[in-house]
């Protein structure tokens, strides 16, 4: 990973979401940062968000998608 302060970026957008929001803002920071997080491990992204290890599985997922969602058009410094 080539920029160390993407997961504090992330822990505050997911810190600050609305209680009803969370998961999907997880998700939503995980797609805009996929480049960043390319070779993280689920354990490790987890670990350094003090999230539960199940929340690694959300993270290969939204990782997975979005390359996909890139190619689509999505323009993810726009998020």
């Amino acid at each position: 990973m080539s920029n160390p302060g993407v997961f504090e970026r992330i822990k505050r957008a997911i810190d600050s979401a609305p209680r009803n929001g969370y998961v999907a803002e997880l998700h939503l920071q995980v797609i805009k940062y996929a480049d960043l997080l390319e070779g993280v491990s689920g354990k490790e992204f987890c670990e350094k968000l003090d999230l539960k290890p199940a929340w690694g599985t959300e993270f290969a997922k939204m990782r997975k998608i979005a390359g996909r969602l890139r190619d689509a058009g999505l323009q993810p410094e726009r998020i």
